[in-house]
């Protein structure tokens, strides 16, 4: 389902829903200070939405789609905008259970739990653990004001005074003191605006063990796709495992059965169940795509890599021989079939899957031959080279 923008008292937002029925509902407060479309909350809020969440995110450094300028309602942080929307979003969704904020965010949706009762777990990202660091980034005139704005690359915020003695340290730690369910906090030890004693202090003045997770080489706003990618794949899980809805409704499939679903952003991307794990395929940006994951044939191939390895490694502990590490590489092409010496049409063009096995350790020429040709016998390369009955049959059944 495509993104909403939508407006409430107080705030404006974008909501994302799963398909079907939403199973639980979160509000996703972004890093106030990130300009534009950013990878990182655009990652936290789909691996949510996969998993069957309602998402309303905020973003106050955003003006909804399609809304003239001068009708743009105040957007300034606040904590009163965090209860406000988790209020919008109880009459027309399961009551949130989970709140997440990145930067300043994170900070405003801990300053927010003792109203927001029905929270049953919180996750920090990149978060200060009170106003007095983000004050320390202000100019020192603003800074003796208490208020000014704030200019971090690629965005800038306003911070109003009372916004600043709302997610004063003292008040955080009071509240994650006496919040009683699960928190989450993810940081980057290399984030250059708020320093990793934030994440130490936002997990020690909680009132039960939190999970404490380094986004190791990240930047402050999780910039780079394969940083917000760590992040969500961390995030979901995790909420998963906290929220009573999300575990009825993702109970594994039968053993042997995987499911696909088109992701609720529309496009190409898929969302993939095999039993608790979740996967995602997509396709490049070039093909239409929002390169979210890897291609259909980019999961074949790795299927193929994968059990390669696996089955390499097994024969060879079996026989007790050196083998250290297995690494296989893996392209996909179609060539002419005249091309192939094996192939036994000789018109149109077949697919070649060209397989690179690296074998580590003290082996012997022998064990090495042999190992190869075992990379032969896999179950996988036995299932590509056999004829497969593939059968489709229609669903009918209720739609959820």
């Amino acid at each position: 389902m495509p993104v909403r923008e939508v407006q409430f008292p107080g705030g404006a937002g974008r909501l994302e829903l799963p398909p079907g029925a939403p199973a639980a509902s979160a509000v996703l407060v972004s890093c106030f200070a990130c300009l534009g479309r950013s990878p990182g909350p655009e990652a936290l809020a789909r691996a949510l939405v996969s998993r069957g969440f309602a998402v309303l995110r905020l973003d106050f450094t955003q003006v909804p789609l399609g809304l003239p300028a001068a009708e743009h309602p105040d957007t300034l942080p606040s904590v009163d905008t965090v209860v406000a929307a988790s209020a919008w979003l109880s009459s027309r969704a399961p009551a949130p259970r989970l709140l997440v904020g990145h930067s300043l965010g994170g900070t405003a949706v801990a300053a927010a739990l003792p109203r927001l009762p029905d929270v049953a777990a919180v996750a920090l990202v990149n978060a200060p653990a009170g106003a007095k660091d983000v004050l320390a980034l202000l100019p020192p005139r603003e800074r003796e004001a208490g208020e000014g704005e704030l200019h971090l690359k690629p965005g800038r915020l306003k911070l109003q005074r009372g916004f600043l003695a709302a997610i004063d340290a003292g008040a955080v730690s009071k509240a994650l003191g006496a919040f009683p369910g699960a928190l989450l906090v993810m940081h980057a030890p290399e984030d250059r605006y708020v320093g990793l004693d934030n994440a130490r202090r936002l997990a020690t003045c909680a009132r039960r063990p939190a999970s404490l997770v380094m986004l190791d080489g990240a930047d402050h706003f999780l910039s780079r796709p394969a940083d917000a990618g760590f992040a969500a794949d961390v995030l979901g899980p995790w909420a998963v495992r906290h929220i009573a809805a999300l575990r009825e409704r993702a109970e594994p499939l039968p053993e042997g059965e995987v499911e696909v679903r088109e992701a609720s952003e529309g496009g190409l991307a898929q969302d993939i169940r095999v039993g608790p794990h979740w996967l995602r395929a997509d396709e490049p940006l070039a093909l239409g795509g929002q390169d979210s994951g890897p291609t259909p044939y980019g999961l074949l191939a790795a299927a193929l890599g994968a059990c390669t390895s696996m089955t390499v490694r097994m024969y060879a502990d079996r026989q007790g021989w050196p083998l250290t590490r297995v690494r296989v590489r893996l392209s996909h092409d179609k060539v002419h079939a005249k091309d192939g010496a094996e192939c036994e049409s000789r018109v149109g063009r077949v697919d070649r899957l060209e397989r690179l096995v690296r074998l580590e350790g003290p082996l012997t020429e022998e064990q090495r031959a042999t190992l190869l040709r075992i990379a032969d016998l896999c179950p996988v390369h036995r299932t590509l080279e056999s004829k497969v009955d593939v059968r489709t049959r229609r669903d009918d059944s209720s739609t959820e």
